[in-house]
């Protein structure tokens, strides 16, 4: 089996080559499709791409930004398991090699594990947060997932069938697009969930106030209402409750 790991990347060359060597330290029975689309970043990116030119296939230019970026990478790919990894987050030894081992075993159309957080010197943080998502996980139902986000992008992939029926990112959201492209996998199939820590997540200090949790927990929001059936209409209000309770919560945990 092949994947392909889109990275978007716009100025993060601080951070991206610890990114792609977590991707390509990556060792298993199958092949690896690495594309980073760059925005056309000013900092040293490029020349970070430049050095791994023998590893990866790069592209850097304007772009509408993330989900545009991510939409070209992902029809500009052929892999059989399609995910993104930002440019400053890091995926876990074993990664590759425990999904594909789960898709050889039982062909999914999408799937996701367990995502743990970290400051910008890669110390893991918010271990609570972490705990908390693995127990949502556990009980998963896609009306649960209309009730929350506990869904971590790092550690989510999905096969290319399962991408051309759900279609591309949608270009007019900025920080849920993720959730909004769960909710319309999970309408397809229920996802299958490995109870391991695939990916990290990086969070920086200045987000500690929680202003941008608050932007990207609305907009979840507005999609869940949009995805929401008659008969499901009901979870929007403990989404809402979710919301409520977290953003009080947030810069405290």
């Amino acid at each position: 089996m092949k994947f392909s790991i889109i990275t978007p990347s716009y100025n993060q060359g601080s951070y991206i080559e610890r990114t792609i060597k977590s991707i390509h330290a990556q060792e298993g029975d199958f092949e690896l499709e690495h594309l980073v689309m760059d925005g056309g970043s000013s900092d040293g990116t490029l020349a970070v791409l430049r050095r791994y030119e023998d590893r990866l296939r790069w592209v850097s230019g304007q772009d509408e930004g993330q989900s545009d970026a991510l939409n070209k990478g992902f029809t500009d790919t052929t892999g059989d398991v399609i995910a993104w990894l930002n440019s400053d987050d890091l995926y876990l030894p074993g990664t590759l090699q425990a999904v594909a081992h789960a898709y050889q075993t039982q062909p999914f159309d999408w799937c996701f594990g367990n995502c743990s957080n970290m400051d910008e010197q890669d110390n893991e943080i918010r271990p609570s947060i972490t705990r908390y998502k693995r127990r949502q996980a556990l009980s998963y139902s896609y009306r649960h997932l209309l009730r929350r986000n506990f869904i971590s992008q790092p550690a989510t992939f999905f096969s290319r069938a399962a991408f051309e029926r759900a279609g591309l990112i949608e270009l007019n959201l900025h920080f849920a697009m993720d959730y909004d492209y769960w909710l319309r996998l999970g309408r397809q199939s229920d996802p299958v969930y490995i109870d391991r820590t695939l990916a990290s997540f990086r969070c920086y200090s200045q987000s500690k106030t929680g202003a941008l949790y608050r932007k990207s927990a609305w907009e979840a929001y507005n999609i869940a209402r949009r995805h929401a059936r008659s008969e499901e209409r009901v979870d929007l209000l403990y989404h809402f409750a979710h919301v409520i309770i977290l953003g009080v919560m947030y810069p405290f945990l």
